[in-house]
């Protein structure tokens, strides 16, 4: 058999995943504080038939060797943590991440009883007993502990660059401090799981949380009445995309050819 066709075949599984990639960054082109993803490419093993350096009949190491190639695979996808635009939003419990950073909140009500989710998607709300919840009515952490809540009847709620946390009551004249919303950053972004819903766990390749204020040490400010979107450049994608697409059909040609070859070699 054709070593070109087991060759060919590898390159249609990697361009197949290569486009599946790419066709899950433009399906997220529009979630908020997604994060693209690449593929990493590599070439696989290499069958020696002549080892490099082999001395010659005269003494002398020949200058190459005689090495064939097995084809190619995708050996990870690197997710890119650049941030994403902006967007101007009228809800004072939307925030955003300006630089490093991710918000923290409890999984528990998803069924992981006891762990954390990261997130820089900052569509927060309340729920029935004030807490400060994203859409999987996960609750946000503070610093030192505990979630972030806010009474029944504020009138104004502000969100300072640290993550301070405040709101006035109707009879209030000074603000009632409800905590400084908890940021983290990791050492290895890139380590940290996918859960879905814009949320990533820790890993051991991503390394423990180191938390700080916000705005200090690293640590991206907290922006009030805004979210981040996705960082996926539609036009690089769709560039990405052909590129897949042909280099698919391409691989698709040398499974052909190797087919052709083998029916010239049946015939004689």
């Amino acid at each position: 058999m054709l070593r070109s066709l087991w060759i060919s075949k590898t390159g249609l599984d990697a361009q197949q995943s290569n486009l599946d990639t790419v066709s899950n960054n433009l399906a997220n082109v529009s979630t908020t504080a997604f994060k693209r993803v690449r593929p990493v490419f590599e070439d696989l093993m290499y069958q020696n038939l002549r080892e490099p350096g082999l001395m010659s009949p005269n003494g002398d190491p020949v200058p190459v060797g005689l090495q064939a190639g097995n084809g190619s695979h995708i050996s990870s996808t690197q997710r890119i943590h650049t941030a994403g635009a902006m967007v101007h939003s009228d809800n004072p419990l939307d925030m955003a991440i300006s630089g490093n950073g991710f918000f923290v909140v409890d999984m528990t009500a998803s069924g992981a009883q006891g762990s954390y989710g990261y997130t820089r998607s900052g569509n927060f709300m309340r729920d029935i007993n004030g807490y400060v919840v994203n859409a999987n009515n996960q609750r946000l952490l503070k610093d030192g502990g505990g979630y972030v809540q806010i009474a029944d009847g504020a009138t104004s709620i502000q969100v300072a660059n640290d993550g301070t946390v405040s709101y006035y009551m109707g009879t209030t004249l000074n603000p009632i401090n409800a905590g400084r919303i908890q940021v983290v950053n990791f050492v290895n972004p890139n380590g940290l799981a996918s859960s879905g819903a814009g949320i990533y766990t820790q890993t051991p390749a991503s390394g423990s949380p180191v938390s700080g204020t916000p705005g200090q040490n690293g640590l991206g400010a907290v922006t009030q009445y805004y979210t981040e979107q996705s960082n996926v450049n539609v036009a690089e994608e769709l560039v990405a995309l052909i590129a897949a697409q042909r280099a698919y059909e391409i691989t698709a040609k040398s499974v052909s050819a190797s087919d052709q070859m083998l029916q010239k070699l049946g015939q004689l």
